[in-house]
């Protein structure tokens, strides 16, 4: 009984492989592993966060409005748990991380105003960890974009499509990057023009002089 299964076992391993299940696995924990290193990215911004909202608070504490904006932003980031393979879980992350990229832009336009936070070292060093922070991520998701998309063409394809099927690999969400981009892009800042002064009102005549008299 045993030799057939192992004949059996013999016999579907070369099929398997055939009919693409092997890619099936290869494509799909490559798809994790750029996942992983998205939410890597993303939380090292959150980490950076309290630090720098710390840091302008030291400087700027009367805007308070824009500071608490960034860490509501945050702590909801915190409170969402994501899943990929899930499109409603993926865009409600995806709409949290992009309330908390507009919120810092918002914080950066407003740290314009304080010159000598803006020339402080360690306010410096955290703008540049941001900096950095928002380029790895940008690079960490374009690369998951990628992945999912080969993944998605790979179990659609004829006949891999078919092995999917029967073991239950269905194409997974992407990350809607129009929206995304739309959602992060900084705010426009507009003074509006300052209105002229009123006219000043107009001067009486000086009433007439008396006549003098005559000798």
């Amino acid at each position: 009984m045993r030799t057939i299964r192992w004949l059996v076992l013999a016999l579907l391993l070369p099929m398997l492989a055939g009919c693409g299940y092997n890619r099936i696995q290869t494509q799909d924990e490559a798809v994790k592993a750029q996942w992983s290193e998205v939410l890597n990215q993303y939380q090292r911004r959150a980490d950076l966060v309290p630090n720098l909202v710390n840091t302008v608070k030291g400087y700027a504490a009367q805007e308070e409005r824009v500071l608490t904006e960034v860490t509501n932003a945050r702590a909801k980031v915190g409170q969402i748990t994501v899943n990929a393979d899930d499109d409603k879980s993926l865009a409600q992350f995806q709409q949290a991380q992009g309330e908390l990229s507009g919120a810092l832009s918002r914080l950066l336009v407003v740290t314009e105003n304080y010159p000598d936070l803006k020339s402080n070292q360690n306010f410096l060093d955290l703008q540049a960890q941001l900096e950095g922070t928002e380029n790895r991520i940008t690079v960490a998701r374009n690369r998951y974009i990628q992945s999912v998309q080969d993944y998605n063409v790979l179990v659609r394809k004829f006949p891999v499509n078919l092995t999917a099927k029967m073991f239950g690999y269905a194409v997974k969400p992407n990350f809607a990057v129009d929206n995304e981009a739309a959602i992060s892009k900084p705010p426009t800042v507009e003074f509006a023009p300052v209105a002229p002064p009123p006219p000043a009102p107009p001067t009486a005549p000086a009433p007439p002089e008396p006549p003098k008299p005559q000798n």
